[in-house]
């Protein structure tokens, strides 16, 4: 057996000891022939090779690890033959457990150990045994962040520059992460590590996301041996879309069900029952929380406790100063810090009405509700691995939020946070009219701007931005048995990027040069290990570019130069010429909150680091810039591939799985016709939904109720249309059939919709609104024979709603 962890004096693997004598000169000879001479006597081996030129490699610079070449054995008695050893690879001796926490779409000064307002005792129990690094940036987007996180590489390397389901067809937005890029949970599997992969999914191509694959991208062919979760930007905390490795599953039926709390109950399940089975091997286990990513729906007993009911009366304007002075008290930011001016399109917190204040003042209290049931779930996890006697060996990377806080709620926030992407913003009397049910699970909602502004304090900004608290976050890292230093701050300049180089560093293998044949591209990221015990040590990281779809910054040796381009809650871009925008210069060192613009005073080293940013961008695939906004979930105009692109008819069948919107026929702002071919028993009281797509929050069914068929259209939960027959389906077979004309004139308007039983007209209606850009992302779904997940309409029960007659097939066809 080949025990990696012994190493000859180049640091190549070297064989453990062998008690058969007459392998002994095979095993010494095998631990000294390079890895590249190892590799041109194997060529035949599957997968291997291919693309790898001879030369010395380093044990794990080229993936996967093979077994050394072997000569053939020409006696015939097995008698006569010692049985070979097996060749096991195995981490160095010692190497730790590794857990990435990512919370989600979380402001930088949330939570009480970055200084802010929410109680998260988890992250400030980890902090008091670990560190605290204060300067740690991320992307502006998930899907950027998320892949950096997982590869060590800049977003657009791996050609995510922004969200899936937004992709291009440019170099470096893609959305398909290049073979020259292979994630941490492929370099640590191959070393013999258990990786793991629980929570949010958002780095797979939305036409993937589907039965046909590929699954390429997928956790699971990514290095992961299990993976549990959703693979879209966001989710129903209640009604999920969950996926077991690639098998779509049902929601559990459970009146208390919570993702978050489901998710840790999964992760806990799956380590203690490996831990069980083969305690000598480490895990890897990535644990993306879906908070405090909207819905702001928290789990139906905190809801219920409502911890948070009258603490944000006095506003944002208020809490950021609050927040700046616990921060200063806390050595989060040094004395003397400012506060940032938050853009002048957000309102300030004194010119509001009453009902405006009201209002905004739930949502921050739901949003906290949730942010804090989240790191409890944390808590959950941490306390699982220290019962089985794991934590103390487990390297802990505790990340609050992966893009700052959500700006797309608008100024006023959302009940339904889709209302706005539709054409219906939400006004303060409609927000106040649904407040009693503002985080319950009859709600989609988003709070308003300035909350996320108050979660990036010291600085301003959030989701989207390029500088401030877009690109900030809260970071913690604990490694008892890795780490000396306990509870304290670390102030170099850290990225999402450095983290896998800093847990191969930590693990002690080498960053892989070939994977499966492949040269491997160069990791721009630098371990932060350097930092662990000197809190004093030069900052390793000095260059840093981000670009979100316009925004842009480029950061060097403690400065930053950025420029905001566009502004989500703006109708407008600030300019329609990359080349007039306006950029700002800040000195870090000497003012974390970027509150005071440098550029008139040093012209000179704005234009150096405007230079530098072209540089960096061209190094990156960042070119060309792309300001596009809702156009670009427009697959067609994106210039993505669309696996329905132009299709106008498709068939479904029973037993095919929930369809999302990118894999199904579009029925939005165009006229279509849907056919149900049925067969219906004699006498049979027939209920049930023959196909339905979407769910609560908008969305449309074709069903049946006591026998008559009925159709719903679902207006953003504000309003249902409906339109039936009154007479029931007879029995055999039956053609249903329901066509719907569109009025025209643009997008989100009305029609008329039309029942017909056999070609017998048997039911006529208006239906005065639609949702015309979408329905819920890669959340909801199209179903035939149910209504999966959440219910578009409440006439019937949102888990047993199947079709009870049968189902032959079902024809969707638009013009």
């Amino acid at each position: 057996m080949i025990d990696s962890h012994s190493r000859d004096e180049d640091g190549r693997a070297t064989p453990s000891p062998i008690r058969n004598p007459q392998r002994a000169s095979i095993a010494w000879l095998a631990g000294k022939i390079t890895l590249g001479l190892a590799l041109t006597l194997s060529l035949a081996l599957p997968g291997w090779g291919q693309g790898v030129p001879p030369g010395n490699y380093k044990m794990g610079e080229v993936l996967p690890i093979q077994p050394p070449a072997q000569p053939p054995i020409t006696e015939m008695d097995w008698r006569k033959v010692k049985p070979p050893e097996r060749f096991v690879v195995k981490p160095p001796k010692g190497a730790p457990n590794v857990l990435v926490i990512l919370m989600d779409q979380a402001g930088y000064s949330d939570p009480s150990t970055m200084g802010g307002p929410i109680h998260t005792p988890t992250m400030d129990r980890l902090a008091a045994n670990g560190l605290t690094y204060t300067n740690f940036h991320v992307n502006p987007l998930c899907s950027p962040s998320r892949v950096a996180l997982l590869t060590g590489r800049n977003s657009h390397q791996n050609s995510m520059a922004g969200v899936t389901g937004t992709n291009t067809s440019y170099p470096g937005d893609s959305g398909v992460r290049p073979l020259t890029i292979s994630t941490v949970g492929t370099m640590l599997q191959s070393w013999g590590y258990l990786t793991s992969y629980f929570g949010k999914n958002n780095e797979v191509p939305d036409n993937e996301v589907n039965i046909s694959g590929p699954f390429d991208r997928w956790p699971t062919r990514s290095g992961f041996d299990k993976f549990y979760g959703y693979i879209a930007g966001e989710q129903s905390s209640f009604h999920p879309n969950l996926i077991d490795g690639t098998t779509y599953i049902a929601t559990p039926r459970d009146p208390n069900y919570h993702f978050n709390r489901d998710l840790t109950t999964k992760a806990l399940d799956w380590v203690r029952a490996t831990h069980s089975l083969t305690p000598d091997r480490p895990f890897f286990m990535y644990y993306a929380q879906s908070a405090s990513h909207p819905p702001h729906t928290p789990p139906k007993d905190w809801f219920e406790r409502d911890p948070y009911k009258g603490k944000f009366d006095q506003g944002w304007d208020k809490l950021r100063e609050e927040t700046l002075q616990r921060q200063i008290k806390l050595g989060i930011v040094p004395p003397g810090t400012k506060i940032a001016k938050n853009p002048d399109t957000v309102q300030k917190w004194d010119s509001l009405d009453a009902d405006s204040k009201k209002v905004f003042s739930r949502e921050m209290e739901v949003y906290a509700t949730l942010t804090e049931s989240a790191d409890f779930e944390v808590g959950r996890l941490v306390d699982g691995l220290k019962e089985i006697g794991m934590l103390d060996n487990t390297l802990i990377f505790y990340i609050f939020g992966d893009n700052g806080g959500s700006v797309v709620g608008d100024l006023n926030g959302t009940f339904v946070e889709w209302s706005s992407l539709n054409g219906a913003p939400e006004d303060v009397p409609y927000l106040l009219s649904r407040l009693k049910e503002y985080g319950t699970e009859n709600s989609y909602p988003n709070y308003a701007v300035g909350w996320a502004m108050a979660g990036s304090t010291p600085a301003t900004l959030g989701i989207t931005f390029s500088s401030g608290g877009g690109i900030m976050s809260g970071m913690v890292v604990q490694w008892p048995a890795g780490i000396k230093a306990k509870g304290e701050k670390r102030r170099q300049y850290t990225h999402l990027i450095d983290v896998v180089p800093t847990i191969l560093d930590a693990v002690g293998i080498p960053a892989p040069k070939y994977v499966n044949g492949v040269e491997q591209l160069p990791m721009p990221g630098v371990s932060m290990r350097y930092s662990f015990d000197n809190g004093n040590a030069p900052e390793r990281h000095r260059v840093q570019y981000t670009e979100t779809a316009g925004n842009r910054s480029i950061y060097q040796d403690g400065w930053l130069a950025a420029t905001i381009h566009s502004a989500l809650w703006e109708p407008k871009l600030r300019t329609d010429d990359f080349s007039k925008d306006k950029w700002e210069l800040y000195n870090l060192h000497e003012d974390f909150g970027q509150a005071t613009d440098l550029s008139a005073q040093y012209p000179q080293k704005l234009e150096q680091m405007k230079a530098l940013f072209i540089e960096e961008a061209r190094k990156n695939n960042v070119l060309p810039l792309d300001d596009r906004r809702a156009e670009r979930l427009n697959p067609e105009v994106a210039g993505r591939p669309d696996i329905m692109y132009g299709r106008k008819e498709l068939t479904l069948y029973p037993g095919m799985p929930g369809l999302t919107e990118n894999s199904f026929i579009n029925t939005k702002s165009v006229s279509h016709t849907i056919t149900a071919e049925l067969e219906i028993p004699k006498g049979g009281a027939t209920k049930g939904v023959v196909m339905s797509q979407a769910g609560m929050f908008g969305g449309w069914s074709l069903y049946v109720i006591d026998g008559r068929p009925k159709y719903t259209y679902n207006w953003l939960a504000r309003e249902h249309y409906v339109i039936e027959s009154h007479d029931p389906l007879p029995s055999g077979h039956v053609t249903l059939v329901y066509d719907f004309k569109y009025d025209g004139g643009g997008q989100h308007k009305g029609g008329t919709g039309t029942l017909y039983v056999n070609g017998k007209k048997v039911a006529e209606g208006r239906i005065e609104k639609t949702m015309g850009s979408l329905y819920s992302l890669a959340a909801e779904t199209a179903n035939i024979g149910e209504d999966a997940y959440s219910p578009v309409t409440n006439d019937y029960d949102p888990w047993d709603n199947a079709f009870t007659g049968t189902i032959d097939k079902v024809m969707i066809k638009s013009q």
